[in-house]
């Protein structure tokens, strides 16, 4: 009897745990499923919040890109507006011409010293050796630092004596004029005397010149405009005139000469037969003593010509939209320097040059072999 009650008691509650087990595994159910949705979102959130971040990046590195290539536009500018203001190495031949030859090698017992202090007898011979090759190429090295030496020297006494070959043979390898002809142009000289030296300078500036405009946007956007024809006909003109103070300053730093006569040519149209046709649009006589007191950081180029002689119309050059033509000046148009006007740098330049060419003469007097005997005295 009591068995019985009990099992119906059993049975009676099995159907409430069955329920409650039931309603466990639904709510645990939802609580997973919950926590997928709340995972998904996250997820979801996770992944809106990389693309955001990806476009972002991308937005940020179009704005970089556009920073970069204004930027580069504007320095490829200041390289055409900004090529008067360098100047290569000045070369002091006096120094070459009185230059001391380079010391002969030592020969040196490095290696046999140190085999000796081992006492390794076996490695005395090779060591022997080693510092004899060392030697033999300290003796090859010093030959040709010879042969540079005397080369340079007799170079130097060269230009120093206003030898025409000599200034050409110099403008040839010393000359820093390869950024004017990095940017278009070409360069040639002749040397009309010892003080005096003509240029003629190609320009080709309107091919080196662009013909857009690039600025930057406040929304980081490059904005791409036509090159107004002022605006271009002023950097022209600024090109032109800062490359013949250029090629001047470099003539000057390299040789020892009074005035440089530079003629700047560019392709222009010739209406009468619709050709390009090169013709002078600038010519200029550049001094070194009136270069001399300019500022080249500050100046501007189109104004420092106004310092010196010249020729060149580039006002009436805009109207019809090339640089008008003009005649070349030539050294008959040189002024020409009276004594008073020669100022003590010129006179020092003067008197070592003379200084030097007389050494030249009673070197070349000295060289010579006596050929005949002096006639004997005649006795009283």
């Amino acid at each position: 009897m009591g068995r019985q009650k009990l099992l119906r008691l059993s049975l009676r509650h099995t159907p409430h745990i069955f329920a409650r087990v039931l309603m466990g595994h639904s709510a645990t159910l939802r609580a997973i499923q919950a926590a997928e949705r709340r995972q998904q979102r996250g997820s979801q959130k996770r992944l809106r919040e990389l693309e955001r971040q990806t476009k972002e990046q991308a937005k940020l590195s179009a704005i970089e890109q556009a920073r970069l290539e204004v930027e580069t536009f504007e320095s490829g500018l200041e390289v055409l507006l900004s090529v008067h203001k360098e100047q290569g190495e000045i070369w002091n031949w006096a120094e070459f011409a009185m230059a001391l030859p380079p010391h002969p090698p030592r020969k040196f017992s490095r290696h046999e010293l140190k085999a000796r202090q081992r006492a390794d007898h076996q490695a005395l011979a090779q060591a022997s050796t080693q510092d004899e090759q060392e030697y033999q190429e300290a003796l090859q090295a010093h030959a040709e630092e010879m042969m540079e030496w005397e080369r340079m020297k007799a170079m130097a006494r060269r230009i120093l004596a206003g030898e025409h070959r000599a200034y050409t043979e110099a403008l040839l390898e010393f000359s820093a004029l390869a950024e004017i002809s990095d940017l278009g142009s070409s360069v040639h000289f002749t040397v009309h005397h010892a003080k005096v030296l003509e240029c003629g300078l190609k320009v080709n500036g309107r091919q080196a010149i662009p013909t857009e405009l690039k600025t930057l946007t406040a929304a980081g956007k490059v904005s791409v405009k036509a090159m107004p024809k002022a605006r271009f006909h002023e950097i022209y003109q600024d090109y032109v005139c800062g490359c013949v103070l250029r090629v001047a300053r470099e003539v000057f730093a390299l040789l020892p000469v009074e005035t440089v006569l530079v003629t700047a040519s560019a392709d222009a149209l010739d209406p009468r037969t619709g050709q390009t046709v090169e013709q002078p649009v600038l010519s200029a006589a550049i001094s070194l003593a009136t270069l001399g007191r300019l500022d080249f950081e500050h100046l501007d180029p189109s104004d420092a010509l106004e310092n010196f002689p010249h020729r060149g119309n580039f006002k009436a050059s805009r109207k019809s939209g090339e640089f008008e033509g003009i005649a070349p000046m030539n050294p008959a148009d040189l002024p020409q320097t009276s004594p008073e006007s020669v100022d003590f740098h010129d006179f020092l330049t003067t008197v070592r040059r003379v200084r030097e060419e007389l050494r030249v003469e009673i070197e070349k007097l000295n060289s010579q072999p006596a050929t005949t005997a002096p006639p004997a005295a005649q006795p009283l």
